[in-house]
C-alpha cells in the first residue's frame, strides 16, 4: 500500500466539505482548506511550529474581552483588516480604513460644533467638512460617529481617568450635508504591545505605532456607510504606520487657527466626505472590518 501524499490528503478534505448546504460558505471553506494546506506544503511546517501557532492562537483569544479585541489587533497588524478594506472599497466614495479594537457603538448624539472630549485632553482642534455624494450634491441626515484617542495616546475605554465616551460623539448632518465639531489634534499612540500580537511585532523587528488620526464612520440613507480616519499630514509615522492604515487621499492638514477661525481652537482641519449610493438590491455594506 503506498502512503498517502500530500495532495491527496487536501483532496480528501476537500472532499468531505462539497456537500456543504451554503454556496458562499463553502466557497470559503473550498478556498480557506487549500491555501491552508498550501502553507503547510511550501513551508515544511513542522509540528512545533504547527503546535506555535495553536498556542499562540489559543492565547489571542484569552487577551479578547469587552474592551479589547486582540484578534482584530493581529488582523491589522498582517494588514489583513486594510486588505478587506481594499476589496469592498465603494468606486467614486471617501477611501476606508480599518475599523481598530476601540471603536465603542452608543456614543452620545451631539449638537452640531460641539466638543467631544475634554480641554486636558489635547490642543483643541475644529474639524469641518460636508457629508455628500459622487456627484458633490450635499447629503441631508448623513451621521458621523466619530472617536479619537487622548493626548496621553489612550482612549476612554484603556485609561480609567477619561470618563465614558470621552472623545467620541455623534453628528448628523442637515440639507447642506455641512458638519463640524471640536475635537483635539490627534497623537501618535502605540497599539498594545503586552499580548500576543505585541510579542509578533517585537519577533519582526516591528514597531507599534499608529499614525496620529481621527476615527470616523459615516453614513447616511440610501447609501454604503464607510469607515475611515483622518491623518495628520506632519505626524511621523505616516509611512510605517502599525497596521497599515494610511491613505493618501485620507491625509490632511491641520493648520493653525488664524482670523475668521472660533477664538477657542488652535487647529483647523477639513475633510470632505463622499458616500456611494447603496447598491438597489440589498443593504449596503457594513460599515468596516475591524486601530
Amino acid at each position: 500500500m503506498t502512503a498517502m501524499t500530500p495532495d491527496q490528503l487536501t483532496e480528501q478534505v476537500l472532499t468531505a466539505y462539497a456537500g456543504t448546504p451554503d454556496p458562499r460558505l463553502g466557497q470559503l471553506l473550498t478556498s480557506l482548506i487549500r491555501h491552508l494546506h498550501a502553507f503547510a506544503v511550501e513551508t515544511r511546517l513542522t509540528r512545533e511550529e504547527w503546535l506555535a501557532g495553536v498556542e499562540f492562537l489559543t492565547a489571542t483569544g484569552q487577551r479578547c474581552d469587552g474592551e479589547r479585541q486582540e484578534f482584530i489587533l493581529l488582523s491589522d497588524v498582517l494588514g489583513f483588516s486594510s486588505l478587506v478594506e481594499e476589496i469592498n472599497a465603494a468606486d467614486g466614495a471617501t477611501e476606508s480604513t480599518v475599523l481598530g479594537p476601540f471603536y465603542v457603538p452608543g456614543a452620545p448624539v451631539r449638537a452640531m460644533g460641539d466638543r467631544i472630549g475634554r480641554p486636558e485632553d489635547g490642543s483643541p482642534t475644529l474639524v469641518r467638512g460636508q457629508v455628500r455624494n459622487p456627484a458633490g450634491e450635499p447629503l441631508d441626515g448623513a451621521t458621523l460617529d466619530v472617536w479619537q484617542s487622548s493626548g496621553n495616546g489612550l482612549y476612554d475605554i484603556q485609561d480609567p481617568q477619561q470618563p465614558p465616551f470621552n472623545l467620541r460623539g455623534v453628528f448628523v448632518t442637515g440639507p447642506d450635508g455641512a458638519y463640524e465639531f471640536r475635537a483635539i489634534r490627534p497623537v501618535s499612540y502605540p497599539i498594545p504591545a503586552d499580548g500576543p500580537v505585541g510579542g509578533l511585532l517585537r519577533s519582526a523587528g516591528r514597531h507599534n505605532w499608529r499614525a496620529a488620526h481621527i476615527h470616523a464612520i459615516v453614513s447616511a440613507p440610501g447609501h454604503r456607510p464607510v469607515t475611515t480616519h483622518i491623518f495628520d499630514a506632519e505626524n511621523a509615522y505616516l509611512d510605517s504606520d502599525a497596521v497599515f492604515g494610511v491613505k493618501d487621499s485620507l491625509i490632511r492638514p491641520f493648520r493653525p487657527s488664524g482670523p475668521g477661525d472660533p477664538p477657542d481652537v488652535s487647529y483647523v482641519a477639513e475633510m470632505e466626505f463622499v458616500l456611494a449610493p447603496a447598491p438597489e438590491t440589498g443593504q449596503g455594506r457594513g460599515a468596516g472590518s475591524g486601530t
